[in-house]
């Protein structure tokens, strides 16, 4: 193994027509990969997929933006476009039972979303449901001894007192990853220092303000991801995205770090491997 993709949805739609011959291409190249529910029915398919390979694990959780009607492209039902709303509340002893497979290695992803708020919707009612959403998953990992995956977009200082609050409860033992981190480099530090891990999508390979973040933090806080099939990174900006795609994003923190990228990738394997168990 060279690589880990610490976060990918390689079991939607999206992939429904090819996903083994996706799955072989990425294992070929040496590239693990960690795929992602983001509720309870891909949730269960990611650990299906994981079931069947080696170098495949599964995290289980309730995305924010399907915790309220609106809109959107859904990831279970993802085949390029096709607009659905689907709407569902988390169901903990369901997820708990997830949890327990032996391929299950996070719980998430989970996190405040407060820059997709439904049209009409009631922002105060929004954020309200998703916070108490995310104290369920915080809750879970927590019980479970699993870390957590965090997806956070316009909310990371709320998002990052969540999180205080539970580590100096004594919780979230196993802490997690704050997953396409796309914030400032003072963000990512306060995760960092309560113990959390920064993960980068192919979005640092072409958002020069996050290029200058990622150079700033230290190689031994990061991971590598693809989020496909979203976020595809150059060169390939325009295909559908695929994990073994990762290897761009360690080239470019390899660049911009003046590092190689067989150290990038050293250390960062190291990394998810211990943030994950793995």
């Amino acid at each position: 193994m060279k690589l880990i993709d610490s976060h990918c949805h390689v079991h939607f739609n999206a992939y429904k027509d090819d996903m083994d011959d996706v799955i072989q291409r990425t294992l070929d190249k040496g590239v693990f990969l960690i795929t992602v529910g983001t509720q309870k029915d891909t949730s269960q398919r990611g650990l299906d997929v994981a079931e069947r390979y080696e170098g495949v694990w599964a995290a289980v959780g309730l995305h924010p933006n399907h915790l309220t009607k609106q809109s959107f492209v859904d990831e279970n039902e993802f085949d390029g476009g096709a607009v659905k709303t689907r709407t569902e509340v988390f169901d903990y002893e369901l997820f708990k039972k997830m949890a327990a497979h032996p391929k299950c290695v996070a719980i998430g992803e989970t996190g405040l979303d407060w820059y997709r708020i439904p049209e009409g919707a009631d922002l105060d009612e929004v954020k309200a449901v998703q916070r108490a959403t995310v104290r369920a998953h915080f809750d879970l990992a927590t019980e479970m001894d699993l870390p957590v995956v965090i997806h956070c977009r316009d909310a990371y200082v709320e998002q990052a007192e969540m999180i205080r609050e539970y580590v100096e409860a004594g919780k979230l033992q196993r802490r997690g990853v704050i997953h396409c981190f796309t914030g400032t480099e003072a963000e990512a530090r306060v995760f960092i220092e309560l113990g959390f891990y920064i993960s980068f999508s192919g979005i640092v390979t072409f958002a020069k303000a996050l290029m200058e973040v990622a150079k700033a933090l230290p190689l031994e806080k990061l991971l590598v991801e693809t989020d496909a099939p979203y976020l595809t990174p150059v060169p390939h900006r325009g295909k559908r995205n695929e994990p073994a795609f990762v290897e761009h994003v360690a080239e470019k923190i390899a660049e911009l770090k003046g590092v190689s990228v067989d150290e990038v990738a050293r250390v960062t394997v190291e990394n998810t491997k211990k943030v994950f168990s793995l």
